[in-house]
Formats: C-alpha cells, sequence, structure tokens
C-alpha cells in the first residue's frame, strides 16, 4: 500500500468514496458537508427490488446524485478496467464504508496514501459482516467505530483511530446501527481533521485478539425457549429488525422484535409457555428466566405491539410456543 507520514496528510484530500447501504451515508453526508474534495463514489451496482423487480439504486448513490458528484459502479472493483478509471483519477485516498466488495492489492495501490475503512466494531473483535448484530447477539456492553488502513486480508489492517459506546440495555441490531452509523460520520471528519495534524499514529492489532463476526444465516434465527432468558432476549433483539427471530404459534410462523428480560431467575415454569402480564404485556417462560416481548409479527405481514397483536389473536390455554 502507498502512505506518506501523517504529516504529508493534506487537510482535504481528493478521496474515492466507496460505499452501498443507508450505514454509509452520515460518512459521504459528513465528508459533503464540510466540503472535501470526493473525486468520485463508487457503489454497488443497481439490482432489482420489490414484487415488479424494478431496478433500484443504492442509497450512497442516491445521495451522490442529489450532491452532482460523480458516481462509479462494477460489479468488480478490482478489475485491471476499473482500476484503471480510478487510477485516472489520481486520488490521495479511498474511503471505505459498508461497501460490500473487498479490496485487492492492486486497487490499493493506487491512492497516494492508501484506503481507509470505517468499521463498526472495536477491532480487533468482531472482524466481518455483522459487528452490530453479533455483539448484540453476545450480550457486548460496549462497542464503537474502528477506522482501520485497508489491507487484503478482512478487517486486519493497523488501527488509526477508535470511538468507544455503550450499547444500551434492551437495544436492538436496528437501533444500534442508527446510532453508529450516525456516529461514524462525525468521527470521520475527527479523524480526518487529526490526520491533517500529524496527531494520529498507527497500531497494529493484536490478531490474538481477533473475533470474527460472519454474515447472519436466516437459520440462527429460531428462538429455543429451552435456553435463558437473556440469551433468548439477545438473539431476539440482534436479530431485529432482520431477519427477526421467529417461533411458531399453534403451527404458524410468528415474528418477535422488541424483547426485553423481565426475570433472570425462576425456572419453575414451562420454557415457550405465553402469558399476558398485567399490564397487558406479551411474556413467555424460558428455560431460566422470563422474556417480555413487545412486537409481533405473522410472517407477510405488518408488525404489530404485542397488545394489538392479542387483540386479533385468541391465546388458548395451555399454548406452547414452538410445539
Amino acid at each position: 500500500m502507498n502512505t506518506l507520514p501523517n504529516d504529508q496528510f493534506p487537510e482535504k484530500p481528493g478521496i474515492i468514496f466507496m460505499g452501498t447501504p443507508e450505514f454509509a451515508i452520515p460518512c459521504l453526508r459528513g465528508l459533503i458537508t464540510e466540503g472535501h474534495n470526493i473525486l468520485a463514489v463508487v457503489t454497488q451496482p443497481d439490482k432489482p427490488k420489490g414484487r415488479g423487480k424494478k431496478l433500484a439504486v443504492s442509497p450512497v448513490k442516491r445521495l451522490a446524485l442529489q450532491h452532482n458528484i460523480t458516481i462509479l459502479q462494477t460489479e468488480n472493483v478490482n478489475d485491471s478496467e476499473f482500476c484503471g478509471i480510478i487510477r485516472d483519477k489520481s486520488p490521495d485516498l479511498i474511503l471505505v464504508v459498508a461497501f460490500g466488495q473487498i479490496l485487492r492489492k492492486r486497487l490499493l495501490m493506487i491512492p497516494r496514501l492508501g484506503a481507509v475503512n470505517i468499521h463498526a466494531s472495536l477491532l480487533p473483535k468482531y472482524r466481518g459482516a455483522a459487528p452490530i448484530q453479533r455483539a448484540i447477539l453476545n450480550n457486548e456492553a460496549v462497542t464503537g467505530i474502528t477506522v482501520t488502513r485497508v489491507e487484503e486480508k478482512l478487517d486486519s489492517g493497523p488501527i488509526l483511530y477508535q470511538e468507544k459506546v455503550p450499547i444500551y440495555p434492551d437495544e436492538t441490531a436496528g437501533q444500534l446501527h442508527d446510532r453508529l452509523a450516525y456516529m461514524s460520520g462525525d468521527a470521520l471528519i475527527r479523524f480526518l481533521r487529526l490526520m491533517s495534524k500529524n496527531k494520529l499514529k498507527p497500531i497494529p492489532q493484536d490478531h490474538s485478539f481477533a473475533t470474527y463476526a460472519p454474515k447472519i444465516d436466516k437459520d440462527m434465527a429460531l428462538i429455543d425457549w429451552d435456553l435463558d432468558a437473556v440469551r433468548i432476549s439477545c438473539l431476539i433483539r440482534a436479530f431485529d429488525p432482520s431477519p427477526g427471530a421467529w417461533t411458531t404459534i399453534r403451527g404458524k410462523r410468528i415474528k418477535m422484535f422488541a424483547s426485553r428480560v423481565t426475570d433472570e431467575t425462576s425456572s419453575d415454569g414451562i420454557p415457550g409457555r405465553p402469558s399476558i402480564g398485567k399490564d397487558g404485556t406479551f411474556q413467555v417462560q424460558t428455560g431460566r428466566g422470563v422474556v417480555e416481548i413487545r412486537e409481533i409479527q405473522y410472517s407477510g405481514r405488518k408488525r404489530l405491539r404485542s397488545e394489538d397483536f392479542l387483540r386479533g389473536f385468541f391465546l388458548a390455554e395451555g399454548t406452547i410456543l414452538g410445539k
């Protein structure tokens, strides 16, 4: 990778921005607001979406169009022809935020300051595609944003900048996603300012502490009511909003969202047995403890508050979820 000492890092480097989903929007918007020199935005190709299979643009492309920024799209950013297009723009820096493709050496060698990546965890923990969901799933108390130099091995480059945040009690992956995305926009601007003032030095990651966050498999979302309430609530919140933790009720699949633990210790009930609390809440006994479910969705239908769901669904005595 080409790099320069920090004292040669310009205040407004020529940037190729690579990003695709909503998570990348605050970073791109921050660059635009601060008047950074964005040479081009690279985003994933338009893809068919919905029943009509009409081509849909990515959130990043939509924002770039609004600001008349040059947009580049390709199935393979490491292709020699595409690398030639990037080379012709003479970028100082490639900035990657939730882009969706792995950058190889041919591309990484082009920008004179190399490439940096914004990652939604405190590296070296949770390298990979699903750091937010995995942090919730594993009941972590803290997470954050890490800026690293990009190397060919995924999320393994030296750490340039980090910011920590607590994970709130009962926070869902969707809520944490939005909070970290918003935070990343400000963190990126702070990082660029500090780099231009020679106040940051690369810190190699200790690979012995690395953990991984592979892509979430829908098969993981089935709720096992024999587990304890804390683990079940973590699973429900980790898969909220997508893919949605699920169980069955009288043979029909339902998804459950926005959970919290109301009892961590009781073990005298039947795992999977639902009940309605005095305040109208939907409670489920687990292998150890009780989970409150605040939102429920029949497959293919609208997500509802549990109180509204129960108004239209008779909960028969003796019902056991998952049976």
